[in-house]
């Protein structure tokens, strides 16, 4: 006994539902917009940083769900603020690679499906 298969009679609909599989949909929120830049020192010796640990948390749960290296990851961030006509700049490569070491990333494994939505708020990274 196999599938039951339902007889398609619509198929402009049906293709329109083929290719929005594979649309995503992102949201950045204003608030993280606000603290994509760091504005405070580290206390340490030496330049303070440029990007805050929210923008690295952010680009590392991106890396991770899309499985991506750090060079597609810069390119990758940098369409979709160009995209979004968003007034930011990605975090180059060695920044993530050096800041990954010191910031916890905290973020559900990877859905069993397909990624339909990415929210990105000030505090909090949404994958659905």
């Amino acid at each position: 006994m196999g599938k039951a298969r339902k007889k398609i009679t619509n198929w402009a609909e049906y293709n329109k539902a083929l290719c929005k599989r594979g649309s995503v949909g992102y949201w950045i929120d204003d608030s993280a917009v606000d603290v994509w830049r760091c504005k405070t020192h580290h206390r340490k010796r030496g330049r303070g940083f440029k990007y805050s640990d929210t923008a690295i948390e952010s680009a590392l749960m991106m890396k991770g769900i899309f499985s991506l290296p750090l060079r597609a990851l810069q390119g990758f961030i940098d369409s979709i603020f160009e995209l979004m006509e968003v007034p930011l700049t990605s975090l180059d490569y060695t920044c993530i690679s050096k800041r990954s070491k010191t910031v916890q990333v905290k973020y559900r494994n990877r859905s069993r499906g397909a990624i339909r939505h990415i929210a990105i708020e000030s505090g909090v990274f949404q994958v659905s």
